[in-house]
């Protein structure tokens, strides 16, 4: 079996030989602690993952060491910091958000850190009404804050390459999930928005909208309008077929939701006159054709609803008195409004004056 071993000059003496043997046993307890330091479990919290959130702005070791400290993400400060300086990380800290897993050593850890190792940070976009509603979900993932994001969306030279402007920027969110680095900019954000933008409008859907007289902005800002109205992907290809009538006809949209959008109050369980009277390029009640830009951000499927909708009569439509979330569509005023008043007093029965 072998074993340990040290050899002895036979003409050392044996006092001599003591001393040596000490000083061999303590090089190998030192050279074995130092290998638990570097090579062994390193972490010093409770759980499974901590990360680590390098800022961008100038970090300094001083930086890294205290965020380190701050969360106990290791036990042996020192011997990071004298790692960190042999294997030469200090010199090219790189910003990002970092995973430290249970378990995960020295060695391993500052290796990763210098060689800028990030996580990557799932961005999931789903239906956002508004840019600040936007600008502050991406700001949660990412370590700009939302005032940077609503800063690129309102700066009309930050939007000039991708071919929209302030009203309609929000026309290139795609949902889906984006992954980024979290120190990713707001411009890069918007690069991975536009190539999904560009893959999502393939030339089917665009002839598609051309056969309609619609753009893809108007498409899109048309679909925001029914995701807004439906959950029923059965009635949203009627109701697109309800609007692009109204389009044609010269007449205005009278779309409910362009109104919740114009007052910023997505509560309200009905609309009033005291509603449809405000003033805003939003209020289809006030305006002919489409606002000037989407009012959410609608799904691939209810874009298609538009893309493919029928050819109709109908000019009007209002949900069934069974709420279940079905509508009634008609082609004259005087249906509309006996289907309406229909809605209304099952409303009244059911939920009162609210």
């Amino acid at each position: 079996m072998a074993g340990f071993f040290i050899y002895f000059d036979p003409y050392i003496s044996a006092p001599m030989r003591r001393i040596l043997l000490v000083i061999a046993l303590l090089l190998v307890l030192v050279g074995a602690y130092f290998a638990w330091v570097f090579f062994g479990s390193a972490t010093g919290f409770r759980g499974d993952v901590k990360y680590l959130y390098i800022p961008s702005d100038n970090p300094t070791p001083e930086t890294v060491l205290n965020l380190i400290k701050r969360d106990t993400l290791v036990k042996h400060m020192r011997g990071f910091n004298f790692l960190a300086e042999r294997m030469d990380y200090w010199r090219n800290i790189k910003p990002g958000k970092y995973k430290i897993a249970q378990g995960d050593n020295l060695v391993d850890i500052v290796r990763r850190l210098r060689n800028g190792q990030q996580e990557p940070v799932n961005l999931v976009i789903v239906k956002f009404r508004t840019r600040e509603a936007l600008a502050g979900a991406m700001a949660r993932k990412l370590e700009c804050d939302s005032a940077d994001f609503l800063s690129f969306m309102n700066n009309a030279d930050s939007l000039q390459p991708y071919g929209v402007d302030t009203n309609t920027v929000m026309t290139l969110i795609v949902p889906d999930t984006y992954t980024h680095f979290w120190n990713t900019t707001p411009k890069k954000v918007f690069n991975k928005f536009y190539e999904a933008y560009k893959s999502t409008w393939t030339e089917e859907r665009k002839r598609k909208a051309a056969a309609l007289n619609l753009t893809p902005a108007s498409a899109y800002t048309l679909a925001s309008i029914i995701e807004e109205e439906t959950n029923d992907k059965n009635d949203k290809p009627l109701m697109a077929s309800v609007y692009l009538n109204r389009i044609s006809k010269g007449m205005r949209l009278g779309a409910d939701p362009t109104v919740k959008f114009a007052l910023r109050d997505f509560d309200i369980k009905r609309i009033y006159e005291k509603h449809t009277a405000v003033e805003s390029p939003y209020n289809t009640y006030r305006v002919f054709g489409l606002p000037p830009g989407p009012i959410c951000t609608p799904s691939l499927e209810t874009l298609d609803a538009v893309l493919n909708a029928p050819t109709t009569d109908y000019l009007y439509f209002v949900a069934k008195s069974d709420f279940k979330g079905s509508h009634v569509f008609t082609t004259n005023y005087d249906d509309h409004l006996r289907y309406a008043r229909e809605y209304q007093e099952a409303y009244d029965r059911r939920f009162g004056n609210k």
